[in-house]
């Protein structure tokens, strides 16, 4: 919207010339949503507070974590609130894949909405039916992914990390895949949020490093000389990444250990689904399982586990999955198990970004 408002002024007057350049749009969307999320939150946590709108526990779930019960809850709102605004005001509303991410943000937001609210008046940990959710999440990805493939310009070829000219087309089958991909990233970072912090920090790092994948992918010359992919529009999902790390980062002061508020799934859920579709968007599908391997590893950690336990008839590979909790019941302090993923996130992040010359 400023964009649009202020940028034609550059004719008149020179300094509005800065509006064109992504880099200074996309600092500032994360400034804005930060200041957002610092003038916004305190509000919405005694509201959440009021309300009585807390965290309900799982019964089998480590006992350290009893003394969370009732912490207000629903906390992502907050950031898709901050993100929204944000991306609106300093993007170029133009470009369809700003709408199309937003969109997504919200539609995955509205069914974690609806999951904890159902917690919430059932009081317990279970929320809406398993097959419900998914049909609806399945059914917002599909869409997208059906968008995307009819779209004139938007090919259906997988980029594969470490090899340049490994471009396979999948045809109809990568409508299949970006499905996959969003609904999996989505459940994959709602599974990760279980401890105070640790699902927002490693998703900041991974909403940074798809920001400089999307400039450089928007970006005919710098993608021709590292040989990316070239998505006409994708440089103005830097603007979204920018705005989701501000709101990150604005949520996690209220959101670290000791937690005052957790994202819910509402937040959860929105993150994934934001980060699948940036993958998709900026043609780096594969390299999500680089960039995100703290969320590959918690998943896959439920799946071996579950696994396991149906296959030997009750026994168990980890100690409690997801797998952030076997680390609590090795006797790790809760503020170790985060801040050691946050900073695998952060070298999964290095090696992800070193895809761009180790080729």
């Amino acid at each position: 919207m400023l964009f649009h408002l202020l940028y034609p002024l550059h004719t008149t007057y020179s300094f509005f010339n800065v509006f064109r350049y992504i880099t200074f749009r996309t600092i500032y969307a994360a400034i804005t949503a930060l200041i957002i999320c610092f003038v916004v939150g305190p509000w919405m946590i005694r509201k959440l507070q009021t309300l009585r709108i807390g965290q309900m526990i799982r019964e089998d779930g480590p006992d350290s974590h009893l003394v969370k019960q009732g912490t207000p809850t629903m906390g992502g709102i907050l950031i898709i609130f901050a993100v929204t605004i944000s991306t609106l005001l300093w993007s170029n509303l133009t470009v369809g894949y700003v709408w199309l991410t937003v969109m997504v943000m919200i539609g995955f937001g509205l069914i974690g909405f609806f999951d904890d609210y159902r917690k919430l008046t059932r009081q317990n940990s279970r929320g809406v039916s398993g097959k419900v959710r998914l049909a609806a999440e399945i059914a917002i990805a599909l869409f997208v992914s059906i968008l995307l493939f009819i779209k004139p310009g938007f090919n259906s070829n997988v980029t594969i990390p470490f090899f340049k000219t490994v471009l396979p087309n999948l045809g109809w089958g990568y409508v299949l895949l970006s499905t996959f991909i969003i609904v999996g990233a989505a459940n994959a970072v709602n599974l990760t949020d279980g401890l105070d912090g640790l699902a927002i920090g490693p998703a900041i790092t991974c909403f940074m490093t798809y920001l400089l994948f999307a400039y450089f992918a928007g970006n005919v010359k710098i993608a021709a000389y590292l040989q990316l992919p070239y998505v006409a529009g994708t440089g103005e999902l830097a603007i979204f990444c920018g705005a989701i790390v501000g709101a990150g980062i604005g949520f996690l002061w209220y959101n670290t250990y000791p937690a005052q508020v957790f994202m819910g799934d509402v937040g959860s859920l929105s993150l994934g689904a934001s980060l699948g579709t940036l993958a998709i968007l900026t043609k780096q599908e594969i390299l999500l399982a680089i960039v995100g391997g703290i969320f590959v590893l918690e998943t896959f950690s439920v799946i071996f586990q579950v696994g396991w336990f149906k296959l030997t008839k009750g026994r168990r590979i980890f100690r409690m999955a997801p797998i952030h909790h076997h680390f609590e019941l090795k006797g790790w302090p809760e503020p170790k198990v985060i801040v050691r993923f946050w900073i695998i996130s952060i070298l999964l992040a290095l090696v992800a970004i070193s895809t761009l010359k180790l080729r």
